[in-house]
């Protein structure tokens, strides 16, 4: 039996590149994506992304304020260690688990 309310996790990717030129239209996508969930968390699978800057953690971060607005969690896999070395640099470690 398929019950929407019993969804417990949707998934989504990040793109290869996230940069400053990429990050309104992944955030748009994302934020579509998201929108149309009844999940209460987001998965985020971080494994393709290959060349990023301090715009892939602004748009994680927006993602992650927009589904606390709905009581809903962000989580993001597979973090590459670029990204995980921006977003220890922003000190945002403890907002962006993974």
């Amino acid at each position: 039996m398929s019950d929407d309310s019993m969804v417990v996790a949707a998934a989504a990717r990040l793109p290869q590149q996230l940069t400053l030129n990429e990050a309104v239209q992944t955030l748009e996508q994302l934020g579509t994506a998201l929108a149309s969930q009844t999940a209460a968390s987001l998965q985020i699978d971080a494994s393709g992304l290959e060349v990023c800057d301090s715009s892939a953690v602004a748009v994680l971060l927006e993602l992650r304020r927009r589904l606390l607005a709905q009581g809903k969690t962000l989580q993001v896999t597979h973090i590459p260690q670029r990204l995980r070395d921006l977003v220890g640099l922003y000190g945002m470690s403890e907002l962006l688990p993974g």
